[in-house]
């Protein structure tokens, strides 16, 4: 199990940088639009699509986009030559940038977090869906790795960033979701347990570079059992994020 999720936080942290945008289709404006055999100037222009002709957009890395001719070709072109284009309506095109602007407007966060979970290991995944400037609402999923038990949790959470427009922001989150814990073998007389929690988390999140955010988080969990009283757990965390 173990071995399962820090392959899934490899892939994440792999494959997060080229999620795909939106898929659309725009016309060329200029005289021709050059595609690069990869994303970086040091890639050689094998191909060009002149002007008229339709392309679509696959996908974004950073500020360059791979895109796909009207037959078939798919080659990467600079954000600056691609916002040359135009809309099927004939308006332009606007991609946002991956920099400290884009960070302040973007919408949809999602990332990987580390840390220690009242004694255990915490590996964290999330998405955060920004619904105004200052409030997102998040889902979190962890694997939980103890010396005596393991576990999981699931939780949603609304999240208000403060200063949303500050390079460095602190923010403050609120939720409920579900924990399970797996006590291991040796404890076979002790039976799973799945329970309700309330968490209550601080933290500050900063940009770093083109799409990335580091991200440190303090979460303070009340565990609502069934037994006599309700346990309460500390949850210290760091990671990062991309936007889009």
């Amino acid at each position: 199990m173990r071995r399962t999720w820090l392959t899934i936080c490899l892939f994440l942290s792999l494959s997060l940088p080229v999620m795909a945008e939106e898929i659309q289709s725009v016309l060329v404006a200029d005289p021709f639009l050059e595609l690069h055999t990869g994303p970086g100037e040091g890639y050689p222009v094998t191909q060009i699509i002149e002007r008229g002709e339709e392309v679509g957009i696959v996908k974004r890395r950073t500020d360059w986009f791979l895109v796909r001719g009207p037959r078939g070709n798919e080659g990467w072109a600079y954000r600056d030559q691609l916002e040359q284009t135009l809309q099927l309506t004939g308006e332009p095109v606007v991609f946002p940038k991956a920099d400290i602007s884009g960070y302040r407007d973007h919408t949809w966060e999602a990332g990987i977090m580390a840390g220690d979970f009242d004694g255990a290991t915490v590996y964290n995944v999330f998405g955060s869906w920004s619904f105004s400037k200052h409030l997102a609402a998040e889902l979190h999923l962890a694997q939980l790795l103890g010396n005596t038990s393991d576990g999981w949790y699931a939780t949603v959470n609304v999240t208000h960033t403060f200063v949303p427009k500050w390079r460095v922001s602190p923010f403050f989150s609120l939720g409920t979701g579900i924990i399970e814990v797996n006590p291991k073998s040796a404890l076979a007389q002790t039976t799973d347990r799945s329970d309700e929690v309330a968490v209550v988390g601080v933290g500050l999140k900063a940009f770093a570079a083109r799409r990335f955010i580091v991200r440190l988080q303090y979460n303070g969990y009340v565990v609502l059992s069934d037994r006599d009283d309700n346990e309460d757990i500390d949850e210290w965390k760091a990671g990062f994020a991309v936007f889009f």
